[in-house]
């Protein structure tokens, strides 16, 4: 009876958890629904936080704006990001300008095994410095895209620059260069042919096409940046620690010749010496015949 009534207790236990589970489940489904996110919503604050919607530009807006963005980020490993990262930006009509790929070397050990064996332990981290041109109204999309990879964000800074009254003023200033440059043009054909005021009038005519033409050149290049924004990144991944077993450089003392050997090599060596010896004196005879004539001159007249 005690069993039934304990076996009894015990299913309506799991019943109740089963039960409490459940609607747990149905109330973060509910709050999920009722603020506009799913689950994976939420496990991707971190991606959520990098994208922005600075600066966008209404449809028939007029005003214009370069748009940039700089990122420093962690990711899990930074070959991959940065080809994830590529392709996506490939994707979306964008473009690399610029990548540095490099691994930086903090610390090398070398550790002696066994007689024939060092364990060779790299400390490295491996950074990346991307740039990259996309769409100017893809560049919130490409940023959601790239924040896919964001182990740890360091910081974001994105900037929307307007320059709606810099390229009127350069179409303004590029209207009076032609202006001015035209009735140059027509002043030079009507006038006399006197040199020097010709020369002066075509210095001028010069100098006024290419205030024009830089003019022009600027708002080609405003207009580059308008349309194409600019991202920077700097990824960077945890220190990576890399081993290796290598063979060890044999030490010379392995290889010295056995007693018999050196003692040879001892008697050549000793034999070579007179050798030098005998030469260096032989070198020398001139000084020795004089020494012995000077010997024998001195016994015959000078000693009694």
């Amino acid at each position: 009876m005690k069993t039934i009534v304990k076996l009894g207790l015990t299913g309506l236990a799991i019943i109740v958890l089963l039960f409490s589970c459940k609607k747990a489940e149905n109330t973060s489904a509910e709050n999920a629904y009722a603020t506009g996110k799913s689950t994976a919503d939420y496990t991707s604050a971190d991606s959520t936080a990098v994208s922005s919607s600075a600066a966008v530009e209404n449809k028939d807006s007029k005003q214009k704006f370069i748009r940039t963005a700089d990122l420093k980020f962690k990711v899990k490993n930074v070959v991959k990001s940065t080809y994830a990262i590529e392709n996506a930006v490939q994707k979306f009509g964008g473009f690399v300008t610029y990548t540095n790929l490099q691994s930086n070397i903090q610390d090398q050990i070398s550790t002696k095994i066994s007689q024939d064996s060092t364990l060779e332990t790299t400390k490295f981290t491996v950074e990346n410095n991307i740039t990259i041109r996309v769409p100017n109204t893809q560049l919130d999309t490409v940023i959601k895209t790239i924040a896919r990879q964001i182990d740890f964000l360091d910081f974001r800074v994105i900037k929307a620059d307007d320059v709606s009254l810099k390229l009127l003023s350069n179409q303004l200033s590029q209207k009076r260069n032609s202006e001015s440059a035209s009735r140059i043009e027509k002043a030079i054909d009507n006038k006399g042919k006197k040199v020097n005021d010709i020369v002066d009038a075509e210095n001028t005519l010069t100098n006024q096409k290419e205030a024009s033409d830089n003019a022009l050149v600027n708002n080609l290049s405003l207009k580059d940046q308008i349309n194409f924004s600019t991202i920077t990144l700097q990824l960077y991944q945890n220190q990576t620690i890399k081993q290796d077993v290598t063979a060890s450089e044999k030490d010379s003392s392995n290889y010295r010749p056995n007693l018999g050997i050196q003692i040879l090599d001892a008697l050549k060596n000793g034999l070579y010496i007179i050798e030098a010896v005998f030469i260096f004196f032989l070198n020398l005879w001139p000084f020795i015949l004089i020494g012995i004539g000077g010997y024998f001159v001195y016994r015959k007249y000078f000693k009694k």
